[in-house]
């Protein structure tokens, strides 16, 4: 299974032509081995299915070096995170100072020789800010926060086609949590599901069609975990198994 091509800030995917299960995973944050381990448990095939993530790889967690050989993998999709975007900021622009980005979980960055903090850099700011997935039950959407505008097709249409504002609706997109903090469950509209993380929660949480899955598997306490969700029937591995919950 190859990639598509990236247009503009949007990676579009057709249904799995492989026969396999796509799933999506919360904020990852440098624990790509606990992720492995959740894929193992799922049963997770490399050579049928693909793995979709919210974004936030990196940061926190003792493995963020691995991201490069992660995004090679050809079963492996993410979207851009706030904290990919701040990463992208502090080797490009310097606009983040050492101080804050410790602080933020990326000294594993900083303390990387120059061309590798390049590289990482570009591979990261290459990332889509948001995914589109076929399913047999219709079209599921991927961003890390939040989708900004009433509706998929019109925030898909402003990042393709606006220059105006562009940075608010994108910062909107990956740092938003309007929607869990009012408990707005009227969903996007013409979508599927839209799938997104940013959020510690205890267990994965559903207001409208927006499926809020990061479960805190980065957390230093060890009381999160990874979970996955299938795009197909909208099912989470662990399974769902209360309301919304905050993490502490």
């Amino acid at each position: 299974m190859t990639k598509r091509t990236r247009l503009h800030s949007v990676d579009r995917y057709p249904a799995n032509e492989a026969g396999g299960r796509d799933f999506a995973v919360g904020d990852i944050h440098g624990h790509f081995s606990r992720l492995q381990q959740a894929l193992n448990a799922a049963d997770f095939n490399p050579e049928r299915d693909r793995l979709f993530s919210v974004g936030d790889l990196v940061d926190r967690g003792p493995e963020s070096a691995q991201v490069l050989e992660w995004l090679q993998r050809p079963w492996f999709h993410a979207v851009q995170g706030n904290h990919e975007e701040i990463g992208v900021r502090y080797v490009r622009e310097r606009s983040i100072s050492a101080g804050h980005y410790t602080v933020l979980g990326g000294a594993w960055l900083m303390d990387l020789p120059a061309i590798d903090q390049m590289n990482i850099a570009d591979a990261l700011a290459g990332l889509p800010i948001a995914i589109e997935v076929e399913t047999p039950g219709g079209l599921v959407a991927i961003v890390h926060a939040d989708c900004p505008m009433p509706t998929w097709g019109l925030f898909i249409q402003f990042l393709e086609h606006s220059d105006v504002n562009h940075r608010e609706m994108k910062d909107l997109s990956q740092w938003s949590r309007r929607r869990l903090e009012q408990a707005d469950a009227s969903g996007v509209p013409d979508l599927r599901a839209l799938v997104v993380g940013h959020t510690p929660l205890r267990e994965p949480a559903v207001l409208g069609n927006v499926y809020h899955i990061d479960t805190g598997a980065w957390l230093k306490d060890g009381s999160g975990r990874f979970t996955l969700l299938d795009l197909q029937t909208l099912e989470t591995i662990p399974p769902m198994r209360g309301r919304l919950q905050w993490s502490d």
